[in-house]
């Protein structure tokens, strides 16, 4: 298949990134198994670092990635979702030396992976999910081009996340917070046990979790050792810096002075140390600080607190929960407080209380909501985001879709106020390629 073929057969299949509720029934491992089996289970060629959490796992994997490819590996990542190309899903770092910059599968080689799983489906009890799909496809697109190591986000959870399939020689856990409760919840402890399924046996677990209750969860995991954030890894200083954050980062034995990250709020200071400490653990020794200046130094992370514009300032955030909300908030306020004046072009997904995510985005300091519905089956309506954001009583209209909602936005906005378009990665990503068509 060409790739608008091999997309449409994707497109065949349930995705449950956009049904309205998934339920944890729809979450097992035997089918991505038996296709992996089929295939000669390429996720066996190489060592992997998993990682999941609630919120900063795409930018710990990012960061992780930029370390690895800066020490000399070719490293394979797998993130999701994608803003505005499936390809983005799944990356390849690690071909220009210290220079490398995780690049999108190109299109004929992902064409080629989703190909190698349709003829192989047939062979299966039952259909694949589109996730599974894509897992598979880039588990045995990192062995063709035989990577040194793989970066693998989690999707949803972790115990029966497609991704649980590899078995991680180091596993991440950035956080824990309440999302996705009705599909792997109800409750944190819920959540943390969960997620604490991609830890195996001989592994090290890097924990970001510092809540005692939470992370006495992860510690009954089988991990051969545990590095805690605070005591083991950490971040040190963190300041603000003109394009991002100034950071002292430490591991055991190890410490980091004056790092360069060029990604804005304070959050990144976090997902930094547990990227690091994740790099020092795969390698079982600490990094050379040269090298870790310059795989910091070329961390990339759009749609996260991405400035597109100016005149108005233009920013994305994909921050998608209310711990997301606030952290996304506060970060703002860091690093463009001067910026007088906030216009939010805002949109969400089913299952999300608005007035709590408005609170939770400092809604009463803007002048103005825009409303829109991310481009998902599982889209709250904007009329509801106005309804929650005359209710804590800011101005707000709705748009029909995100092109609409930006424009209004930019358009309402004087040239001196900051438009924040947030609330949904779907909203960003429609939002950038509306923006910025050349990137």
């Amino acid at each position: 298949m060409d790739l608008p073929a091999a997309l449409d057969w994707l497109a065949g299949h349930i995705n449950l990134e956009a049904r309205p509720s998934a339920r944890a029934g729809d979450l097992r491992l035997e089918n991505i198994r038996r296709l992996l089996d089929l295939m000669g289970d390429p996720h066996r060629a190489y060592p992997v670092v998993h990682i999941t959490g609630t919120n900063g796992k795409g930018s710990t994997a990012r960061i992780t990635t930029a370390l690895l490819a800066a020490a000399g590996l070719s490293v394979g990542t797998y993130t999701s979702p994608h803003l505005e190309r499936v390809n983005e899903r799944i990356a390849w770092a690690g071909l220009r030396g210290l220079n490398a910059v995780a690049e999108p599968i190109p299109d004929d080689a992902l064409a080629e992976a989703l190909s190698a799983v349709a003829q192989l489906e047939v062979l299966l009890d039952e259909r694949l999910t589109h996730f599974e799909i894509l897992t598979a496809a880039a588990l045995r697109w990192f062995a063709d081009v035989a990577v040194d190591a793989a970066v693998v986000e989690v999707g949803l959870g972790g115990l029966h996340d497609a991704t649980n399939v590899v078995d991680g020689q180091v596993a991440v856990v950035t956080n824990v917070s309440l999302d996705h409760a009705d599909t792997i919840g109800p409750g944190l402890a819920d959540i943390a046990a969960t997620k604490a399924g991609i830890v195996k046996p001989g592994a090290t677990l890097i924990l970001g979790e510092t809540d005692p209750a939470l992370a006495a969860i992860f510690r009954r995991a089988p991990a051969e050792a545990v590095w805690a954030r605070g005591s083991d890894f950490g971040c040190a200083s963190n300041k603000l810096a003109i394009g991002g954050r100034a950071l002292d980062l430490f591991t055991p034995g190890a410490g980091y002075r004056s790092l360069f990250l060029p990604a804005h709020g304070p959050f990144q200071g976090d997902n930094a140390a547990a990227a690091l400490a994740a790099a020092h653990a795969f390698f079982g020794k600490p990094m050379d600080p040269d090298v870790v200046d310059a795989g910091m130094y070329r961390v990339r992370i759009p749609g996260r607190l991405e400035v597109v514009g100016h005149g108005p300032l233009c920013v994305l955030d994909g921050a998608h929960n209310p711990a997301g909300a606030r952290a996304a908030a506060a970060a703002v306020n860091e690093a463009f407080g001067t910026v007088q004046g906030r216009v939010l072009v805002v949109g969400m997904l089913r299952g999300r209380d608005p007035v709590e995510m408005l609170e939770a985005l400092n809604v009463r300091s803007a002048r103005l909501v825009v409303a829109c519905p991310p481009p998902s089956p599982r889209a709250l309506p904007s009329t509801d985001v106005v309804a929650a954001a005359v209710r804590l009583g800011v101005d707000a209209r709705a748009c029909d879709t995100v092109e609409e909602a930006v424009d209004l936005g930019l358009a309402d906005a004087t040239t001196d106020e900051l438009v924040l378009i947030t609330g949904s990665l779907y909203v960003v990503g429609a939002a950038r390629a509306w923006l910025v068509p050349s990137r």
